[in-house]
């Protein structure tokens, strides 16, 4: 099994585990729905025929692109089995889901007129085969409309992390590539320039989280299943309560205020059409 192939595993394990409990602690993620649904409502000129929700979750973006177009035909696929069982449960034959990946999406060419995702992307090992994918399954004229968090995402986290490992280990250490990377905007926008889109609007926004500590930071990012569908090695090893210890006291001495910590997360929008002749 190739690296990449055990990353994909890792990532629809934890999400599959953490699919019943995922609404009560995705907080950041609604609000990304939202955005991303008047994103969809500004870009379009009628209503979708087909609609493909990749990464669909629990269903929170379907749901709210069927209430403002409910003759659309709607279409969701997550690496997670769980995940696509919770949406299944919510639309009943309302909908059709399918437990599949993102980088080989098991559907026709122009299939959908409509493809959207939602804090997903940030998970894939090959996001230009995912976009490849997605104008490949878009109709001619059709619509990509996606939101992934970006490289600021949980940088109070990761910089609290970097300066305890050095303190602890030193600068060179193996340990300080342990946390997830996240893409930036230049990154996204090279990769589709080099596809051909039109009409490509890339933004990005920061949206905010308050903790009353690091723990339960962690636990929040546990309870969606986020903490264990990065790296394979990014957490355990010899002097990791230590290590935690260490950087949970730099980030409340440095980040705590009137009993709180923050938790950025960059979020990047991107809106994209196919080229009406391909």
């Amino acid at each position: 099994m190739s690296a990449a192939d055990d990353g994909k595993r890792r990532v629809g394990r934890s999400f599959h585990r953490h699919a019943e409990g995922y609404d009560r602690f995705a907080l950041v993620q609604k609000r990304v729905v939202a955005r991303l649904e008047h994103l969809v409502a500004a870009h379009l000129q009628q209503a979708p025929q087909r609609v493909l929700d990749i990464g669909c979750g629990t269903g929170a973006m379907l749901a709210a692109l069927a209430g403002r177009y409910p003759r659309t035909a709607l279409w969701g696929l997550d690496l997670a089995f769980n995940m696509a069982r919770q949406s299944a449960l919510r639309f009943g034959e309302q909908a059709l889901f399918v437990n599949g990946d993102a980088e080989r999406l098991p559907f026709r060419n122009k299939s959908f007129d409509l493809v959207v995702s939602a804090s997903t992307f940030q998970w894939v090992d090959r996001i230009d085969v995912v976009f490849e994918e997605c104008l490949r399954v878009l109709q001619g004229d059709g619509l990509l409309c996606v939101a992934f968090f970006g490289g600021r995402t949980l940088w109070e986290l990761q910089e609290c992390y970097r300066e305890a490992v050095t303190n602890r280990f030193g600068a060179a250490d193996s340990r300080q590539g342990r946390m997830q990377r996240f893409r930036d905007r230049d990154e996204v926008r090279h990769v589709l320039s080099r596809l051909g889109c039109d009409q490509v609007v890339i933004a990005q926004e920061s949206e905010m989280e308050y903790h009353p500590d690091v723990a339960e930071l962690l636990r929040s990012i546990k309870a969606i299943g986020a903490a264990t569908a990065g790296r394979s090695d990014a957490v355990g090893g010899l002097g990791w309560r230590g290590l935690l210890a260490d950087m949970a006291n730099i980030y409340r001495e440095r980040f705590l205020d009137s009993g709180i910590i923050p938790a950025t997360y960059e979020v990047i929008y991107v809106v994209a059409r196919k080229r009406a002749a391909d």
